[in-house]
């Protein structure tokens, strides 16, 4: 099974808040998994680019704001 680990976020709905990449990256994950593997970077790539072109301040758990950088979509 493969599902961001926060899972869906219902919570958030209409709120402003709700940060899709955990479910975006998933699929990258599922992807790659698969075998997918050309498929899964293109995906990370353009998670990447998108963070590197703008940043989306969003609440961390601890509720300070910040904004993600391109070295943050790096698996760790």
């Amino acid at each position: 099974m493969v599902e961001p680990v926060r899972g869906s976020a219902p919570d958030l709905a209409g709120r402003g808040v709700a940060d899709p990449i955990g479910a975006i990256w998933t699929a990258a994950l599922m992807l790659g998994h698969l075998g997918h593997a050309k498929a899964a970077a293109g995906i990370e790539q353009a998670i990447a680019d998108v963070l590197a072109e703008t940043p989306l301040p969003r609440p961390t758990w601890a509720g300070r704001r910040r904004s993600p950088t391109p070295s943050s979509t790096s698996p760790a």
